[in-house]
Parts: C-alpha cells; structure tokens; sequence
C-alpha cells in the first residue's frame, strides 16, 4: 500500500477478506473490530511491563488475536483452511487454561467477587477482559446467525482469554502489593 488511507471506506462501507463490500455496522466488522480493541488493550498493558513472563504471554496472545480477527474477517474461511498464522486449535486453548492455573495456583482462593482496579495494570487487564466479552458475544451471535466461518474452537478461545485475563489482573495486582475490593 503506498499510504494509509485508500478512502474506499469514506461512505461507511469496508472490505472483507473475500471482497465483498459490507457496511461498517456489520455484525462481522463488529466482532472482528471488538476482537482489534481487546488486541490494542493488550498491547496497552504490555507497554507498563508486567513482568517478563506476563509480556511473553501477551504476546503470544496478540499474534492469537491477530489470527482470530484475520478469520473473522473472511466469510468465506473455513475453520480447517487458510493460512496456519491465521488458525486457532485445541492447543491454543490448552496454552491459556495452563496459564489461568500456573496464576491462579499463586493467588488467594476468591471467597467473594472482587471489584475490577487493584494495580493500575490490573485495572487495565479488567478492562481488557470486559472488551474480550463483549466480542466473545458478537462472536457467539454470528455463530447462531449460522456463520459457518465461526467455529467452536473460536468461542471457547475468547472465552477462556477473558479467564485469563480475569486472572493475569489479580495477578499483576497480588505483584504490585494492591489489595483486592470484595462485593
């Protein structure tokens, strides 16, 4: 591309990853857009260092991101095809649930639920997870809209990255010494 702005999108329309031309209001852009925020959220966090083992999960986690958003925004991809940097397995799910139990094993039992803040850091890493949310949900939309793009393996990925992140937070927060509000 030899600049930025192409002005294709100036009267509220984008591309999709098979050409077609859809609204920027598009169920699709919509999960792909909220699954690019929770990236750049991440990002935000990995620029207050949280730690070298934290950072290397991040970003592994963005590179997850940017695949997932690279398929989101192709209607025409099947889950089995399409390029191995832009797929999402059983073994990406696995990576996070065994990083939600390394954290967690270091962390109190949660008696009561807890407040979104703690840490600077962790507050951010709160918000991460509510934007992941809310893109598991358009996700999930698309799915039951009958999006044969979406699979199964999708769903359950941003799923457990919002436990993760969930977790990562209380972690960064136990780390920096901030307490943890109960509601």
């Amino acid at each position: 591309m030899p600049r930025i702005y192409t002005r294709a999108g100036d009267k509220g329309q984008t591309g999709l990853g098979d050409g077609t031309r859809v609204s920027k209001a598009d169920p699709r852009v919509a999960a792909y857009g909220d699954v690019d925020e929770t990236n750049a959220l991440v990002g935000l966090v990995r620029a207050r260092k949280p730690g070298a083992d934290l950072d290397a999960m991040l970003e592994r986690i963005q590179r997850d991101l940017f695949a997932l958003g690279a398929r989101l925004a192709d209607p025409r991809a099947a889950p089995t095809s399409g390029p191995a940097r832009t797929s999402l397995g059983q073994a990406d799910v696995a990576r996070l649930e065994q990083a939600i139990d390394t954290l967690d094993a270091a962390l109190p039992p949660l008696k009561r639920f807890i407040l979104p803040g703690g840490s600077e850091t962790g507050a951010l890493l709160h918000l991460a997870r509510t934007v992941c949310r809310r893109a598991e949900r358009r996700i999930v939309a698309l799915s039951a809209a009958g999006d044969r793009a979406i699979d199964e393996v999708a769903i359950v990925y941003v799923n457990r990255l919002s436990d993760l992140l969930f977790v990562m937070a209380r972690a960064v927060s136990q780390r920096a010494g901030a307490g943890e509000t109960e509601w």
